[in-house]
């Protein structure tokens, strides 16, 4: 997340813009999340989020690193759907599957707490990325995000069965899927 913090250092010193450059590469990533958005919204069932969010998360690594090597307006805005598409996905699956397998009665709580851990890390992350920017360079930063990311992504792909295997108990006493 920090590399839309790190986005007017982009735009005024890699890209060489203003306002205007901003506004571009924002909205850029904007309607990858959306898009994003309307494919989550196409789904009929959470089974196989957890897939979704291995790729999801690989897919923003793959958006940062790209975004991350582009030195061209052009290219920065034809790149960022790509990872705006991968965070909106990512986030919004993980939303979704927390919220299936947590029981009704603790749900508010749970939800409490995501927020609480979601919007309180991403200052800290923020305030890391720009001292580490301020070292390194806007675009290495996000290029180390990105890969963070590929690697985030992957991690989850790998320990994927074991969460299968925790989640599946669940969807079948909820109906979600039948038991074999």
């Amino acid at each position: 997340m920090p590399y839309t913090v790190l986005m007017p250092a982009v735009a005024a010193k890699v890209l060489h813009g203003g306002p205007h450059t901003l506004g571009f590469l924002m909205t850029a990533t904007g309607v990858g999340a959306l898009a994003g958005a309307f494919y989550l919204a196409s789904r009929r069932t959470v089974v196989g989020l957890g897939r979704v969010i291995a790729i999801a998360a690989s897919v923003f690594g793959v958006g940062l690193l790209l975004f991350s090597l582009s030195r061209n307006v052009i290219v920065s805005v034809a790149v960022l759907p790509i990872a705006g598409a991968g965070m909106m996905v990512t986030m919004a699956s993980t939303n979704t599957i927390l919220q299936t397998i947590v029981e009704e009665r603790l749900r508010g709580r749970v939800m409490a707490f995501y927020a609480m851990a979601f919007l309180g890390t991403a200052p800290i992350g923020s305030l890391i990325a720009g001292v580490v920017a301020d070292r390194l360079g806007p675009t290495t930063t996000i290029l180390l995000g990105g890969i963070a990311c590929m690697l985030g992504g992957i991690w989850f792909a790998v320990g994927l069965p074991k969460f299968r295997a925790a989640v599946r108990p669940i969807y079948i006493e909820r109906g979600i899927i039948q038991a074999k």
